[in-house]
């Protein structure tokens, strides 16, 4: 796409030459303007750059600046000015503006100046954009849950954001520990800041200290240089430490003073280090147990334990199964560029009644592979993996089998009473499911509820 420069200067010969080489010889789009206020009230049009001269009628180039960079801080701003004064220049550049020209200006470094802010102002647009949707990623609606046990995860959750109180978060490989971690910290006070991920399982004993800490040149073989640890570039944001029950001793009782005194020392070296984050942490084991058998120090699992969170596995929170399967259809057919419709019946049944051991993550791997291998408009329980293939024990309901023990007749709406309270009964007291297995919506389960009188 074309790039677009707007070009602000009262003299005719002036703006007439930059117009020439932007527009004719760079091939930029162009607009001009002889004064600021007809410039500034066209920056909805938001230009790619603006080429502004200092010396201007009416409201100056300097004040009109400021206004430009309250308008959009990173929209890169060339100042021009006939006066050929350092302190102007000085000025220029403490208020924001990407550089500053003397006339008569060079045209040759104008063009280098102009390729190069243009293409940060890019990038920083890039990086806000990117930003923007990480937040909008994490934020709680974006969370896939219905089950009232995860409502209270994000009651807690809520609880931590406009504070740094260290959060331990507890659950099952795969129940999304990652996701709720991230969810503080772009929902909290934090979020401008870094969030640097660590899996403390997956990174070899020897190395890990030098990955938290970071190492002098010369600390070990093969140290060539200085390498900063996470601590160090999470400073200002957050640190999470999955799998925190894995450190070993050494690194617990290093962590522990990261933690009281805010402080450290690289591998091989003496200088302390200030870092200021927040540690979010997380295991899938019980660190109570691990403090016991002496495998975990008790004075870090205190610290680490101050705001504990539970995640529930997924075959605790069973009313979210079909949902978050079917968001992850809609996610692959976006992904894929795939158009399938849904799940059979078998299938869904399957899906429901598997323990899923692997938890979410499980079950976002499997709908993807069970989308690449399906044919037709709806994934089948033949496109299942065999073991949850082999778990399912669906059965269709015999509408000819008698519902009535007797020949007596009973009333229409005590049979709908009744089935109502049998649905809640079985699943106890989830609306979601019981509006599943009565085919009827969850509206409609409420205003029966109302007038049955049904307490739930």
């Amino acid at each position: 796409m074309q790039k677009s420069i707007f070009i602000v200067d009262d003299e005719p010969s002036i703006l007439k030459l930059l117009n020439y080489w932007v527009k004719d010889k760079w091939r930029y789009m162009t607009e001009q303007f002889t004064n600021a206020e007809d410039l500034l009230k066209n920056l909805h049009k938001q230009p790619d750059l603006i080429l502004l001269d200092i010396m201007l009628p009416g409201i100056d180039g300097v004040e009109t600046l400021k206004r430009i960079k309250a308008f959009d801080p990173e929209l890169p701003v060339i100042m021009l000015s006939a006066q050929n004064s350092i302190d102007t220049a000085v000025n220029s550049i403490k208020l924001g503006a990407y550089d500053y020209f003397s006339k008569p200006i060079d045209q040759s470094k104008l063009e280098v100046s102009i390729k190069n802010a243009i293409k940060s102002y890019d990038l920083a647009r890039e990086l806000r954009n990117l930003k923007d949707n990480v937040e909008k990623e994490f934020k709680f609606e974006n969370i896939v849950s219905v089950d009232k046990k995860m409502q209270s995860v994000f009651k807690l959750v809520s609880k931590v954001l406009d504070n740094d109180i260290t959060v331990l978060i507890y659950g099952e490989s795969g129940t999304g520990k990652e996701l709720i971690a991230k969810a503080i910290h772009f929902n909290g006070i934090r979020k401008d800041k870094p969030f640097i991920a660590v899996n403390c399982a997956s990174i070899p004993r020897e190395l890990l200290e030098s990955e938290l800490f970071g190492h002098e040149k010369g600390a070990f073989t093969g140290a060539h240089q200085r390498k900063l640890g996470k601590f160090e570039i999470a400073n200002g944001g957050t640190i999470f430490l999955d799998e925190v029950g894995e450190l070993e001793m050494v690194l617990q009782a290093k962590l522990l003073r990261v933690i009281q005194q805010r402080e450290f020392e690289r591998v091989g070296g003496t200088e302390l280090i200030k870092t200021d984050v927040r540690i979010i942490s997380a295991t899938n084991k019980d660190l109570k147990q691990a403090v016991e058998e002496k495998l975990f120090r008790e004075d870090l699992y205190y610290r680490l334990n101050s705001f504990p969170i539970q995640i529930p596995p997924l075959r605790e929170r069973r009313s979210d199964i079909i949902v978050l399967a079917e968001h992850f259809l809609k996610k692959f057919n976006d992904k894929l560029n795939k158009k399938y419709k849904g799940f059979t019946k078998k299938a869904l049944k399957a899906i429901y009644d598997y323990n899923w051991p692997g938890n979410i993550r499980e079950m976002e791997n499997t709908i993807e592979r069970c989308m690449i291998i399906a044919e037709g408009d709806y994934i089948d329980v033949e496109d299942l993996p065999p073991n949850i293939r082999s778990n399912d024990s669906f059965s269709s309901f015999d509408l000819n089998a008698p519902l009535f023990p007797s020949d007596n007749i009973i009333p229409f709406e005590k049979v709908k009473e009744e089935a109502i309270r049998h649905a809640l009964k079985v699943t106890n007291g989830n609306i979601f499911e019981a509006s599943k297995k009565l085919k009827i919506g969850r509206a409609t389960i409420y205003r029966l509820l109302e007038k049955y009188g049904i307490s739930n």
